[in-house]
């Protein structure tokens, strides 16, 4: 378990894909290829494998990474999840996007009380798409991304 986090901007974040849409995961990666933005993308499909790979579960997490979170998800969608991130000690620092579906104004106050560093509408993104991708790219070089730290 780790027990805090550490600024380096020389470390490239790890993109952490919260989606379970094959097709809406497609459409990312290829919208990342495109605007030739080569940050690992690791993808799981619920909040329950984003979390146990958060906590290092199922082999190490990554040390530096940016959250894409899709709302509706099965098991755990992804505003449980980031209740959950909030919540621990050790990831409430991390930074995520959501990626949505949804237009309800619950889902964006709740998103946005979970501290999401943005709300992004997919139905939106979908016409300019390698846009908002350029623009999440941009936004990770301009601040500081977490490194989480081993337990001491």
């Amino acid at each position: 378990m780790n027990d805090h986090f550490n600024f380096d901007a020389r470390r490239i974040p790890e993109i952490i894909l919260v989606e379970d849409d094959d097709g809406d995961a497609k459409a990312i990666r290829r919208a990342f290829h495109k605007a030739r933005i080569a940050n690992p993308i690791r993808r799981v499909v619920d909040g329950v494998e984003a979390l146990e790979l958060l906590r290092g579960q199922n082999g190490p997490c990554p040390e530096c990474f940016l959250l894409l979170i899709d709302i509706n998800m099965p098991r755990m969608n992804g505003l449980e999840l980031l209740r959950e991130i909030r919540k621990d000690k050790s990831l409430k620092p991390a930074i995520a996007f959501i990626l949505s579906t949804s237009r309800d104004d619950d889902d964006m106050a709740a998103a946005y009380d979970a501290n999401v560093a943005g709300y992004i509408f997919k139905d939106t993104v979908a016409k300019d798409f390698f846009h908002l991708i350029s623009t999440i790219d941009h936004f990770w070089r301009v601040v500081e991304i977490p490194v989480i730290l081993p337990s001491r």
